[in-house]
């Protein structure tokens, strides 16, 4: 062993575990940690705000499935961390942060800057560490990169002490994580396989409920070869777009409360659901009583607490949802198994799909519909791009208008729902992603909580597009004023209180274009896919009465989907 600054040994950890980057704000805590990175030839990418920079590794993460980096000062560097952690919890996000803290001797005498962040971060993290002996530092790291990236991906946070960072620590050769308690199931049990194939066997409306985490396990090809053997219709969730081609006749696009009709109707008439991946959210399910009441439950996920968590499994089955489709697939073939061809049943979703498609107006001399844009947008780069969205209604257009082909094509905020997640995480999915195009579509609301690291993007010269969908409202939120609150339009109208975001985007570094017109959107489009040297951002002033139909009301069940604020009434 070879001995090393505290500091030294984790940009060397770092090193050994790949990393190429890592986003952050330095500060007093971490100065010897930022003094080490300067000898490294680690990338680092200076946020503007440690949420950004959070943001940051989580797009990087969700566009690769590499584990995302970011570093942030004690206390409020490391509280402004709080919302990507949870965020990065809820979408089950690898992410490693690693935090400065005030030296141990001064820890717990409320000294400058100082924060129980191990303690906070405790219940938005999968673990997190306060490395209090040095000698622990080495092996921290590397446990926090393993826990963060194996089972069910998610956030860990490492604290470290200023002290700890400039005293001396052993180096190993080689990486050591000994975690006796930690041992993910990746192999499904045999006799619930074979369980889950015999209920296939016997149904004649299944449904495939595909969620994020066969994104996550890159079970993409054998999900479509298991769709295919069981010729059953499949339903992605926002988290799992694109991990089934929604070109294929199989698809149904996203369930839930702004899901398909198709999506939404065909879950609630299954005799069997095939959760993969999924946790039955209350945004999918609704009312969870009420929700397909005629369907049993197959349940696959490597998270056990998941399982029978809303609703109760048939069968259960821990295990890598790939590997377990690996298994389903092998004793389908080696035995022979004939499974139903559906065809009564696809003829209905078809139907269904036929007689209530996803629909808007957008008239030649209107105002411009946010659905135009998007659709636009796709028909300009024919789907080749990473989409990346803040949160609101637009998040929701995307989603349905968008038509996706692959995986970690759309990089989003689902379970947290964090305005302000889209700009700082297509950063990172640039990053990620140099050679790829990498549009974020964008609130006005929500792009105004982090359009300040619209600097990083110009300063670093990651030249993504930005697509600012401008209603002059928090969309969302009035919609439910619209629709639920008499029209009440409490704090939710921007209008008066936004800035130009042409002027803004130039005096931050980027271009600044504008549509205000319907014939205007194919040539702002055209014009920012053309500019390569800095960010673009793109404002379209689109029509602020639109609202995200379908529509499943908070609390209702799945049976009660509105097509229109006609079915509210």
């Amino acid at each position: 062993m070879s001995k090393l600054r505290g500091a030294e040994a984790v940009i060397k950890a770092l090193e050994r575990e790949g990393v190429e980057v890592v986003f952050g704000v330095p500060g007093g805590a971490t100065l010897p940690l930022y003094d080490a990175l300067f000898d490294s030839s680690i990338r680092h990418i200076l946020a503007r705000h440690e949420q950004g920079a959070g943001h940051m590794a989580e797009g990087y993460a969700k566009a690769t499935g590499r584990v995302g980096v970011a570093f942030a000062t004690s206390g409020p560097g490391s509280t402004n961390l709080v919302t990507p952690l949870q965020d990065a919890l809820m979408d089950s996000v690898p992410i490693v942060a690693i935090t400065g803290q005030v030296a141990r001797a001064s820890i717990g005498n409320d000294a400058f800057q100082e924060a129980d962040t191990s303690g906070i971060a405790m219940h938005c993290t999968k673990h997190s560490y306060l490395v209090t002996e040095p000698d622990e530092l080495v092996d921290t790291v590397h446990e926090a990169f393993y826990l963060a990236s194996s089972g069910r991906p998610g956030p860990v946070l490492v604290d470290v002490p200023k002290d700890v960072q400039v005293a001396e620590v052993d180096w190993h050769r080689t990486k050591h994580v000994n975690l006796p308690g930690f041992r993910p199931t990746e192999e499904g049990h045999v006799l619930q396989v074979r369980r889950a194939i015999e209920l296939l066997k016997e149904s004649e409306q299944p449904v495939l409920y595909v969620g994020g985490g066969v994104i996550k396990a890159e079970a993409h090809a054998e999900l479509l070869r298991f769709a295919e053997t069981a010729n059953a219709p499949v339903v992605t969730t926002l988290m799992a777009r694109g991990a089934f081609p929604d070109d294929h006749t199989l698809a149904l696009g996203m369930p839930g409360m702004h899901g398909t009709y198709s999506a939404i109707i065909a879950m609630q008439k299954a005799d069997l659901l095939v959760a993969l991946g999924a946790r039955f959210d209350d945004r999918v399910t609704g009312d969870p009583t009420r929700f397909a009441p005629k369907a049993k439950v197959i349940h696959v996920d490597i998270d056990p607490a998941e399982i029978s968590k809303v609703r109760r499994a048939d069968v259960p089955i821990v295990g890598d949802v790939r590997r377990v489709l690996e298994q389903m697939l092998t004793e389908i073939e080696k035995k022979g198994i004939a499974l139903g061809s559906h065809a009564d049943w696809l003829e209905t979703v078809k139907g269904w799909q036929v007689e209530h498609p996803l629909h808007y107006e957008q008239s030649a001399d209107g105002l411009i519909k946010p659905q135009y844009v998007i659709e636009r947008f796709w028909a300009a780069t024919g789907g080749e791009a990473v989409v990346v969205s803040g949160v609101g209604q637009h998040q929701m257009w995307l989603s349905q208008f968008w038509r996706y082909s692959r995986p970690r094509s759309l990089v989003t905020s689902g379970g947290l729902g964090t305005m302000g997640f889209g700009l700082p995480a297509a950063i990172g999915a640039k990053v990620a992603r140099p050679d790829e195009t990498v549009i974020v579509f964008d609130g006005d609301g929500s792009f105004q909580m982090t359009c300040q690291e619209l600097i990083t993007a110009s300063t670093h010269g990651i030249p993504i597009k930005v697509a600012v969908i401008n209603n002059t409202n928090l969309g969302m939120v009035r919609q439910w004023q619209k629709l639920f609150y008499n029209k009440r339009y409490s704090a939710t109208d921007l209008n008066e209180h936004t800035p130009d975001f042409v002027m803004l985007a130039e005096a931050m570094g980027c271009a600044g274009l504008r549509a205000t017109t319907p014939d205007e959107v194919d040539g702002v489009i055209e014009k920012a896919l053309s500019i390569d040297d800095r960010p673009v951002v793109a404002e379209f002033r689109v029509d602020p009465e639109e609202s995200v139909f379908p529509m499943v009301p908070t609390g209702a069940s799945n049976d009660e989907v509105a097509l229109g604020s006609e079915d509210l009434r």
